[in-house]
């Protein structure tokens, strides 16, 4: 047997079963002096409060009562006496070449005197572990932030390459010569400028203490975002409308009608943000204001497309073009109520789809691609628009990606509901609009399907019966289990498929 002292200790169970019940008990027999086990120092080896030098010990414990802590040692000496112990001990048989190894048999939990000293002193194991923990999450957080990079980019190449497609082969498909890179141009220009004037407005607005106030009936794992800056709205809007302007000129009297709604939402939004802010709420305009306030827009805006000379391809108003059978739809008068009831849906769709980190933004932008295809037979500069609003909103995503650095509050998603319903009510193209906002509609019947469920159960039976666990519906799959990332990135392809069966839709209509 070799003479070197091992620089750790076996610990030996007769068979498997838990050392100590309580925690406490197996610290205090840790921290005792007995229990001071360390590496060799001048070739000794540190046991207790002496040092010795050692060829083979062995250190078999008795039974642990609750009184009392009986150890029997067995140590062979090779150079003399350990400080402070005896060397008169018994040792082992003569037949037996034990390693060294320390040998426990626990029978109740002891609660032994904690050296104050040592528990003070800093542990380089606990150092060591902590410093292990913490590297564990900082591997978590990387790979939490590099998964909605993974989703953000997953986002611009198919909204790239579906809008490239139709840049490449829209001449063949609508029969009139258009510019290169029409839809492309504004696109890249807008995610861009909107993307680098986020950085500048992010610290503003957190320096100003603009912060995201959450209601107390969401979710508890959505606590960590409190203190995120809102009122993003405020930075990508106008950019998305100010490179549509640029790009598409100034003859268009849709794109202006197109660009009042949308700002005209924006500051609905901007009004309820304020008003959450300052009275440190998350409560803001009241329900029903908000919504007045919306239908009154959609209502306007209907009177404008009545009393304005709008050119369409099809010589006449409120024509509302449907695939095949069905072709060229008039509804009269009717198109005006239509126009109003858009206006108010597609803003508060969009306004309870912004419960996850891009959720909203991103699921927003594959709408407005799919709308810059569906309108481009009709007004081509309503399609430059919808591609410069995908394109902020691509820009918006990379502070709004989980983790999100900023919300786009109210007034962003407002906003982006009264520009997506504006590019239908000029076209006529409510279908697709529909389609493509697959997402929205799904999570505005979720809250209705809620709330009739709760009245209508409470009326029955005397108690309220929820179909889902919470609304709007991205809530209900966070309590089911779901990760935030996943239920973004399920969102998304939902919205490829949607944008892409849209497009065709309109196209074959128009």
């Amino acid at each position: 047997m070799s003479s070197a002292i091992p620089h750790f200790v076996r610990l030996g169970f007769e068979k498997p079963r838990r050392f100590f019940s309580s925690p406490t008990a197996t610290r205090s027999l840790i921290s005792s002096p007995v229990f001071r086990f360390g590496p060799p120092r001048s070739g000794g080896f540190k046991f207790g409060l002496g040092r010795c030098s050692l060829k083979r010990f062995s250190v078999p414990m008795a039974t642990f009562d609750e009184n009392s802590l009986v150890v029997s040692t067995v140590i062979e000496e090779s150079n003399g006496i350990c400080g402070g112990m005896s060397s008169s001990m018994p040792s082992p048989s003569d037949g037996e070449d034990r390693d060294t190894e320390l040998l426990v048999y626990p029978s109740v939990d002891v609660d032994l005197p904690i050296n104050k000293d040592r528990v003070e002193a800093p542990d380089p194991s606990l150092a060591v572990t902590g410093h292990h923990v913490a590297t564990l999450q900082q591997g978590r957080k990387r790979r939490r932030i590099q998964t909605g990079i993974l989703i953000n980019m997953g986002l611009i190449a198919f909204s790239a390459v579906f809008l490239l497609f139709f840049d490449w082969c829209s001449w063949r498909i609508i029969r009139q010569p258009l510019k290169p890179f029409l839809l492309m141009h504004p696109f890249t220009l807008s995610a861009f400028l909107s993307a680098f004037a986020g950085y500048l407005y992010v610290p503003i607005v957190d320096g100003m203490k603009i912060h995201q106030i959450l209601r107390k009936e969401g979710p508890t794992t959505h606590s960590s975002k409190r203190g995120t800056p809102t009122m993003g709205g405020l930075f990508f809007i106008p950019i998305g409308v100010f490179v549509a302007r640029v790009i598409a000129g100034g003859n268009s009297i849709q794109l202006d009608g197109a660009a009042v709604a949308t700002f005209a939402f924006a500051i609905i939004g901007l009004l309820d943000d304020l008003l959450s802010c300052i009275k440190s709420h998350n409560y803001g305009l009241p329900g029903w204001v908000k919504l007045s306030l919306q239908v009154a827009v959609g209502t306007w805006f209907s009177f404008w497309l009545d009393s304005s000379s709008i050119s369409t391809p099809y010589n006449m108003k409120w024509l509302v073009p449907l695939p095949p059978p069905f072709g060229l739809v008039c509804l009269g008068k009717f198109y005006l109520i239509l126009t109003a009831f858009c206006f108010a849906a597609m803003g508060n769709g969009v306004n309870l789809t912004d419960g996850l980190d891009g959720l909203a933004g991103g699921s927003a932008a594959l709408a407005f691609v799919a709308m810059s295809v569906t309108v481009l037979a009709i007004c081509p500069e309503l399609a430059v628009f919808g591609a410069s609003m995908a394109g902020a909103c691509i820009g918006f995503l990379f502070h709004n990606g989980y983790k999100a650095s900023i919300f786009m509050g109210d007034t962003g998603s407002l906003a982006l509901g009264g520009a997506l319903a504006a590019m239908a009510a000029c076209t006529g193209m409510f279908f697709p609009l529909f389609i493509a906002s697959g997402i929205f509609v799904m999570e505005v019947l979720s809250v209705i399907i809620q709330v009739l469920s709760v009245k209508i159960t409470k009326r029955l039976y005397g108690t309220s019966r929820r179909v889902f666990r919470m609304a709007p519906v991205h809530h209900h799959f966070e309590l089911c289990g779901l990760k935030e990332p996943i239920i973004v990135a399920s969102a998304y392809v939902i919205s490829y498929i949607l944008a892409m069966l849209a497009g065709y839709i309109g196209l074959i209509s128009a």
